[in-house]
């Protein structure tokens, strides 16, 4: 299953991918929110081949992920592989500039079963398709919105 959205921002292309390069920051984000997340490789620069563990409560049972950076293309895409023990997915995020100043951000999440308890799952997901597209392209939304009112912050803090 497969989930889509663009949004538009107000900023320009190479300062988005630094905010989305931010990977400690979301390793922080997720653990404010009750979740456990380690790094598991040893690279010191950003870039393919890192990895990370999570562990987090989803639909009430523990679950753990294993997420690899496959692609990384400054400043254009990212491209993450996501595993669990039933499903795989891919979690792409790509940047395009639209002006110096303005970047439209794509974000997409494919979603593929790998046992047939996962296939039932899906196909009952499937059915609640539209819900889930607009929860997923709301989630996007509110994101993009926290990564312009970052930005507007950083401008204000160095007096642009």
């Amino acid at each position: 299953m497969k989930f889509s959205t663009k949004e538009d921002l107000e900023i320009p292309i190479d300062e988005v991918f630094q905010m989305l390069s931010d990977f400690d920051g979301f390793e922080r984000a997720i653990l404010r929110r009750g979740a456990d997340v380690s790094r598991t490789d040893k690279m010191s620069t950003i870039g393919v081949g890192l990895s990370w563990k999570a562990r987090a409560t989803v639909r009430g049972k523990k679950r753990e992920f294993d997420v690899s950076l496959i692609e990384y293309d400054r400043p254009n895409q990212m491209l993450f592989d996501v595993k669990t023990k039933n499903m795989a997915a891919t979690f792409l995020v790509e940047l395009v500039a639209l002006s110096r100043a303005r970047t439209r951000m794509r974000v997409e999440l494919d979603v593929r079963p790998q046992t047939l308890s996962a296939r039932l799952l899906m196909q009952s997901a499937k059915l609640a398709r539209n819900t889930l597209n607009r929860r997923y392209k709301t989630r996007i939304a509110h994101f993009a919105s926290d990564l312009e009112e970052r930005h507007k912050k950083s401008l204000r803090a160095t007096g642009a």
